[in-house]
């Protein structure tokens, strides 16, 4: 790849959203899930069983709808805890092929403009959504808008990149370069650590209840895995894969966690800071 040809891969994903993730998009449809998406899947699933409301909540939204592309992502797991589960994603591509995968309505739109009422859900799901912005100051909008969806006292659960995981540091520096090799499939933008993402979201009217770091094993592993094994790199690589996710009960959670992530509630009262 050229440089002018990554030059324009990132003014597209900047400033042509829509364009830039619809060609994405159409490069992974009708591909099996990658390895590494599906530890993804798996690893975003135990943190939603641990931190989703119990029992059945009414209504859910889902943004970003990558996931679903390649696989059953989030969707299955989400409608089987929820009356209505809605999806919003900044591609109608990506948008449509969650639709037809089923167990959502989805909508092409942006998360800084949401086409959704006031307090129009009880649980919002923002999983590796706001970390393709170019800087804090969208992801600080697109956390206003959550907070208007969603009901006094409903829950958002948030993940980021995790800029204290060095491989994810490395990662963001080399971006273009990774995307040629076909390890990072996507661009990437801003996004915060663990007191950075508080810091935004009590900003944004919300109280955090818990934070952590997910995804422990390293993503660049898992290509090389694949890579190396081809198909026979099955249940046995998920599993071992999935079990690292024990390193989130470690202090060290924050080196190893490609992920911060938050569970956080929508204040009752605009000016409190009680769950």
């Amino acid at each position: 790849m050229t440089r002018a040809r990554r030059g324009a891969e990132e003014h597209d994903h900047a400033s042509e959203p829509t364009a830039y993730w619809d060609a994405v998009a159409r490069r992974n449809l009708g591909d099996a899930a990658p390895l590494w998406r599906r530890h993804a899947d798996l690893a975003t699933l135990a943190l939603l069983e641990r931190w989703l409301p119990a029992g059945r909540s009414r209504r859910v939204l889902k943004t970003d709808l990558y996931d679903e592309t390649w696989g059953d992502g989030l969707v299955p797991a989400l409608a089987a805890r929820a009356e209505r589960v809605a999806g919003i994603d900044v591609s109608p591509v990506i948008a449509a092929g969650a639709v037809r995968r089923g167990g959502a309505t989805a909508v092409a739109g942006d998360v800084r403009r949401l086409p959704f009422r006031d307090g129009a859900f009880d649980v919002v799901v923002s999983n590796s959504t706001l970390d393709h912005f170019s800087d804090h100051a969208q992801i600080a909008a697109a956390l206003r808008e959550l907070e208007r969806v969603i009901v006094p006292g409903g829950v958002l659960i948030v993940t980021l990149d995790n800029p204290g995981h060095p491989l994810v540091r490395l990662r963001n520096k080399l971006s273009p370069l990774l995307r040629r090799a076909g390890v990072v499939p996507y661009a990437v933008g801003a996004t915060h650590g663990r007191d950075g993402l508080r810091a935004a979201l009590e900003d944004a009217g919300f109280t955090v209840a818990e934070l952590t770091a997910v995804h422990h094993f390293p993503r660049v592993a898992l290509v090389g895995v694949e890579r190396t094994l081809g198909g026979r790199a099955g249940p046995g690589a998920l599993r071992v894969a999935c079990a690292a996710e024990r390193l989130g009960r470690w202090p060290t959670r924050w080196w190893t966690g490609q992920y911060v992530a938050a569970l956080a509630r929508r204040r009752r009262d605009p000016g409190s800071t009680a769950l």
